[in-house]
């Protein structure tokens, strides 16, 4: 008898409603020196009060939360992380001196097949309620923190459909502040990889989103205040994150 063909598990996440769908690839975006913050070794590896470092915390809760393959995007002082994670995927940035996000997810998605992707900035602590919200939402997703809107970060502005029209460091009026967590789904793989090659070297990768959205493609926030989730570009961030494990 022919063995009946297994299709992707499709989780059903009770708590939204959207599916948590077959999300089976992430980059983490770690290439960086993270020189406002002084440290000298890749923001990156600074230790949580748990014992884990930022990125370790990223890895298992991406494996946690069924993501299987996993790409590290590395440029300063690549050697120590790849030591201390060889479990997952690395691309080099050669140019990460030089070169800001928008390049380093390029470099990693070409790297990658086309399908649903997840991508974080390697900085960010956070819960694994985070990713599993991203990915029970369907569509591109960009998680945002509703409860707060600092001049320094990318900060958001949806229209009356709820589709974001405006991301950036500039958006006046935001609705609230991106938090470096984001999801593009298969159809928009190609079209958001073309974008980010017409960034300048020196554009975060929210150029790329805006140059999406200008040709019409949806991206739409997903509120993560509730949850447990810092950007960490400051010594003060860090110590926003240790109140946690308070």
């Amino acid at each position: 008898m022919r063995a009946e063909k297994k299709l992707p598990d499709r989780v059903i996440n009770k708590q939204y409603t959207g599916y948590k769908e077959a999300v089976l690839k992430a980059v983490i975006l770690a290439a960086g020196a993270g020189t406002r913050i002084g440290n000298q070794l890749p923001k990156c590896l600074m230790e949580l009060p748990s014992g884990k470092t930022i990125i370790g915390n990223q890895i298992d809760i991406l494996k946690e939360n069924g993501i299987r393959e996993i790409v590290v995007v590395v440029g300063f002082k690549k050697d120590i992380i790849m030591e201390k994670y060889p479990d997952v995927v690395y691309k080099y940035n050669p140019f990460y001196h030089m070169t800001n996000t928008s390049k380093s997810l390029m470099m990693a998605l070409q790297s990658i097949d086309v399908g649903d992707t997840l991508w974080l900035n390697g900085d960010v602590f956070l819960e694994s309620a985070v990713v599993d919200i991203v990915l029970s939402e369907k569509g591109n997703v960009i998680a945002v923190n509703k409860a707060k809107c600092d001049d320094e970060e990318v900060k958001y502005k949806t229209g009356s459909d709820g589709r974001i029209v405006e991301i950036s460091k500039s958006v006046e009026r935001a609705e609230g502040e991106s938090v470096g967590v984001n999801k593009i789904i298969a159809e928009s793989f190609n079209p958001f990889m073309e974008s980010l090659g017409q960034c300048k070297d020196s554009d975060y990768f929210e150029r790329g989103i805006e140059i999406c959205i200008s040709k019409g493609m949806d991206f739409f926030p997903v509120d993560i205040s509730k949850c447990k989730c810092v950007e960490i570009d400051f010594q003060e961030d860090f110590e926003k994150v240790k109140e946690f494990f308070e």
